[in-house]
C-alpha cells in the first residue's frame, strides 16, 4: 500500500486538521522568489526524468487533485509544475458545472472515466470533491441529481465521504498514487487578486462576477473544506494544505511534494529476458553492428 510523505503541510489522518491554524503564508525564513523558482525548476527536471521510467514501467499511475477557492492559483500551479514533463504522458482535466449526461450518473462517474492510465500522470483541476464542497455550500444543487425525495443532508455528506474514501483506497490498491492539494489562500489575498483582475486589462478575461458573489459564502466554504479534508486525508490518499498567498513558494512546495512521493514508488525500466537478448543480438547482426 502506498504511503504519504510527511511535510509541514500534510493534513493529519486523525481528523484534527483546523483551517484556523493552517497557514496561508510561508514561514518567515522562506527563500526569496528567485530561489523558489530555481528549486521549482530543479524539481520539475527530476519529475521529468522519473516520468520516463513511470511510463516505461507501466505499472503505477499518478493522480494529482487540485482544489481551492477562486484565484488561489490552481491553473498557474498546474502549468508551472507540469510544464517540463512530456505531454504524451500527462492527462489534464478541468471539471466545471456537470452536464446533463454527467447528472444522469453517480457523482463519481465523470471523474472515474478520466482517471490516468498506467504509466501516466493525471491532473484533476477540481474533482469529485466539488460534490462535498460547492454542493454542500449550495445544497439546492442536489435537486438536479435525482436523489430520493426525503434527503437528510448529513447522511448525504457522510455517504459521499465514505464513497470517496472507498474509491481512493481502491485506486491506491490498484497502483495509483493519489495526491491531493488544497491551495490555501486568505480572504484578503483573494480580494487583492480579484482587484488585480479588474484593474489589469490583460487579466480582465479572468474576472467573474460569480466568483465575487461566492465570497459571501467564505465561512461556509471553509467549514466544507475542513470537513472534507478531515474525512478523506488518509495515508494512501493524503491531502496537503499548501499556503497559497505566495505563488512561487506554493508552486515550489507542490512540486517538491509530488517529487518526494513519486520517488517512493518502486519504479524501474523493464528488464530484458535472455530470449530478448538473443533476439537483440540477431538484430545487431542484421544492422551490421560489429561491436
Amino acid at each position: 500500500m502506498l504511503g504519504a510523505i510527511n511535510t509541514p503541510y500534510l493534513v493529519p489522518f486523525d481528523g484534527s486538521f483546523k483551517i484556523a491554524t493552517s497557514p496561508t503564508v510561508p514561514p518567515n525564513n522562506v527563500p526569496d522568489e528567485k530561489a523558489c523558482k530555481k528549486a521549482l525548476k530543479k524539481s520539475v527536471k527530476a519529475l521529468s526524468d522519473i516520468q520516463r521510467i513511470l511510463y516505461a514501467h507501466d505499472y503505477h499511475s499518478v493522480l494529482l487533485i487540485f482544489q481551492a477557492m477562486d484565484s488561489a492559483g490552481k491553473d498557474g500551479t498546474i502549468r508551472a509544475v507540469m510544464s517540463g514533463l512530456n505531454p504524451a504522458g500527462c492527462q489534464v482535466y478541468s471539471f466545471k458545472q456537470p452536464s446533463k449526461e454527467e447528472l444522469d450518473h453517480d457523482f463519481l462517474w465523470r471523474t472515474t472515466i478520466r482517471l490516468p492510465e498506467r504509466g501516466r500522470i493525471g491532473v484533476f483541476n477540481r474533482s469529485y470533491y466539488e460534490e462535498v464542497l460547492v454542493v454542500r455550500v449550495h445544497p439546492e444543487y442536489l435537486k438536479s441529481q435525482r436523489l430520493k425525495q426525503a434527503v437528510d443532508l448529513n447522511e448525504v455528506w457522510n455517504d459521499r465521504y465514505q464513497s470517496i474514501r472507498n474509491h481512493e483506497l481502491h485506486l491506491a490498491k490498484s497502483g495509483t498514487l493519489v495526491l491531493k492539494f488544497w491551495l490555501n489562500i486568505s480572504y484578503e489575498e483573494q480580494r487583492q487578486r480579484f482587484l488585480s483582475r479588474l484593474n489589469t486589462p490583460e487579466k480582465n478575461w479572468k474576472f467573474s462576477e460569480g466568483d465575487v458573489r461566492e465570497r459571501e459564502h467564505w465561512d461556509s466554504y471553509m467549514n466544507a473544506y475542513e470537513a472534507a479534508l478531515n474525512e478523506t486525508s488518509r495515508p494512501w490518499a493524503p491531502w496537503y494544505a499548501i499556503p497559497a498567498d505566495n505563488k512561487p513558494y506554493m508552486r515550489r512546495c507542490v512540486a517538491e511534494t509530488i517529487l518526494e512521493n513519486v520517488q517512493t514508488l518502486d519504479l524501474h525500466y523493464p528488464s530484458v529476458s535472455e530470449e530478448d537478448k538473443t533476439r537483440f543480438n540477431a538484430m545487431r547482426e542484421i544492422l551490421g553492428d560489429s561491436g
